[in-house]
């Protein structure tokens, strides 16, 4: 028997400059040379998503399995942290439905690299391209994100988790 299970996620992060911008696991160039600053690769969105997926499993957050006090996470590709909690033993007989992604940013402009972005967010959970939705916001300048100055990433998903 299958339990629906319905994540939210979400995560915030400074841009700074010198920093790579990754989104989704997918690096963009931007003009500045600024991206989202973290302990680990900074990725507001896979952050986000590992949050919906801990949420859906009442697993906690991303801060209790990742915390940013443990050396081991500093400069973590975030494509490692999702690909870890896959095969953790909790998740066991978990599995995604879909997933609603949001990203609010002024810069970049992500418009262009919505494809790839979902096309590896599909890679990396397993499943089709058309479960995966993204999409960028610039929210008029009315957050620090839609103001250029960080990255935001709000995420949700529906999971099935078979039970015995």
């Amino acid at each position: 028997m299958d339990d629906l299970r319905i994540g939210q996620g979400y995560d915030i992060h400074p841009l700074a400059p010198q920093r790579r911008c990754v989104l989704g696991g997918v690096v963009i160039s931007t003009a500045d040379g600024r991206g989202p600053l973290g302990h680990s690769d900074g990725d507001p969105l896979l952050h986000a998503v590992i949050d919906a997926i801990l949420g859906s499993a009442a697993l906690g957050d991303i801060g209790k399995w990742y915390p940013d006090s443990d050396p081991k996470w500093k400069d973590a590709d975030s494509r490692q942290l999702l690909a870890s909690l896959m095969e953790a033993p909790q998740l066991k007989g978990w599995r995604l439905g879909n997933l609603d992604c949001t990203v609010i940013a002024a810069t970049p402009k992500l418009s262009p690299h919505i494809l790839a972005i979902r096309e590896s967010l599909s890679k990396l959970l397993k499943v089709p391209v058309e479960r995966i939705s993204v999409k960028a916001k610039s929210d008029n300048g009315m957050s620090p994100a839609g103001q250029g100055e960080a990255i935001a990433a709000y995420v949700s998903l529906l999971a099935y988790v078979t039970t015995p």
